[in-house]
């Protein structure tokens, strides 16, 4: 898989991140060992990951993403030096831990660590904005951070245009590091928050995105069509919204496309990804080796601006 230039992080990673999401969550140790391997072999080699990943199960705390990952590093000596880590602070993940507050991110970024099993993070990101913490206190942290070499550079998620706008011009007046990477959620049925200013912005500043729910929870695999289709499925109730939505369109448009490009639907909303200005890379997850493949596949695929376009219906 090729690679590509992350904004000005100095990191070139792979065309697809793989979403770590999954480690803990809808994939057990031994599973998620045999997925990490396919990842590195298959040239995916920028993992994504958070340590709020994967509370929302029954019985997790929070970390359990990011041990896995670490387990994996420590069983597999030398795979340290072939893959990009970016995990990321702020979420809550119960007894006062959240936010973006220095002691806290001191606090966060050593337990991140101890689980990763590694002394440093490719790119940490402010998980979500916090507005009851200045930037400059929070961006003052990841100056001694980077100092200390326990990351390498910082990026944001879930940031929208004025607060983005706001962090890069308080770097900017107090010689603080600067915000290198956004993490937004965009896919071809969640598109307003992305395009427009923000993109712009994005471009304007040479910050480098990689996109979340890129494949808006599965629902862009086409298998979720009716709401008869979301019973028992774990995602169920994050996709029913798209169905609601008219996000039905989108998959007939995706249709009548991976016909004449002998592609499937997820390897078609990969590729369109690819394919929008300012975006550096999809996240995208995977839970069988053959679906991993598919993303490999889908970052080879090329489309016209026409093709592009004809996907663009919700």
């Amino acid at each position: 898989m090729k690679t590509r230039t992350l904004g000005s992080t100095g990191l070139d990673i792979s065309s697809v991140v793989f979403g770590g999401n999954v480690f803990g969550w809808t994939l057990d140790e031994t599973e998620s060992f045999r997925m990490l391997d396919a990842c590195v072999e298959n040239g995916i080699t920028t993992l994504d990951t958070a340590d709020v990943y994967s509370r929302w199960k029954p019985g997790n705390q929070g970390g359990e993403s990011e041990t896995t990952i670490g387990d994996w590093l420590a069983s597999n000596p030398g795979k340290r030096e072939k893959v990009q880590i970016f995990t990321k602070v702020g979420m809550d993940l119960g007894d006062d831990k959240t936010g973006l507050a220095p002691k806290y991110i001191r606090e966060a970024v050593e337990a991140s660590l101890s689980r990763l099993k590694t002394d440093y993070i490719d790119l940490y990101f402010s998980h979500r904005f916090d507005p009851e913490v200045p930037h400059a206190e929070t961006l003052g942290t990841y100056k001694d951070l980077l100092d200390e070499g326990k990351i390498r550079s910082i990026g944001a998620s879930n940031f929208n245009e004025g607060q983005l706008e706001d962090a890069l011009k308080v770097s900017a007046e107090n010689d603080l590091p600067a915000y290198q990477v956004l993490q937004p959620e965009y896919s071809l049925v969640s598109r307003a928050s992305f395009e427009g200013p923000l993109q712009r912005f994005c471009v304007e500043k040479g910050i480098g995105v990689v996109t979340y729910f890129s494949l808006a929870a599965g629902f862009l695999s086409g298998k979720y069509r009716s709401k008869d289709d979301l019973a028992g499925q774990s995602r169920g109730m994050m996709v029913e919204k798209y169905l609601e939505e008219g996000g039905v369109r989108v998959l007939e448009a995706m249709d009548d496309l991976a016909a004449t490009k002998d592609a499937t639907l997820a390897e078609l909303a990969i590729a369109w990804l690819l394919h929008k200005e300012g975006v550096t890379a999809p996240i995208a997850s995977a839970t069988k080796e053959s679906h991993l493949k598919s993303l490999v596949k889908a970052a080879e695929i090329s489309l016209t601006p026409e093709e592009v376009a004809s996907l663009e219906v919700f």
